[in-house]
């Protein structure tokens, strides 16, 4: 008689899921898996990552406190970057640039350039709605 171990089965620590983000302005969007407790801040450093990694255009730079993530299915406010990704039960996401300031020279005067994502009144709401429904749209 030939007896068989039952393997030990491992209880996960949280649900993992697929995210896919969409970064404003890219080809296609950045997928991989995360812990549905993971916190938002921590999946956008992850997707800035992989979207280097990956050399992909244009370059939009790594830090995470000039973006903005977005769950389209959710309204039109960005995600909390404390609050944990599976909190809003949605997959995809859009990662947005946010929108700079005037640019100041070194001496601390304004540049004469005033950055292109900034139009009209400097509403920042207005101008992802904007581009929201741009990217909607084209579907």
């Amino acid at each position: 008689m030939v007896l068989y171990k039952q393997k030990k089965t491992q209880c996960p620590k949280g649900v993992r899921i697929l995210v896919s983000i969409t970064v404003l302005g890219s080809a296609g969007p950045i997928r991989f898996v995360v812990n549905e407790e993971e916190l938002v801040s921590s999946v956008m450093d992850t997707a800035l990552k992989a979207y280097a990694r990956e050399g992909r255009r244009p370059v939009i730079g790594s830090d995470i406190d000039d973006f903005f993530l977005y769950c389209p299915s959710a309204g039109s406010d960005a995600l909390n970057p404390w609050e944990t990704i599976g909190a809003r039960g949605a997959r995809n996401f859009i990662l947005c640039k946010k929108p700079t300031s005037d640019k100041m020279e070194d001496d601390g005067k304004p540049a004469e350039a005033v950055s292109t994502s900034r139009k009209g009144n400097g509403n920042w709401k207005a101008w992802i709605n904007r581009s929201l429904n741009l990217k909607i749209s084209s579907h």
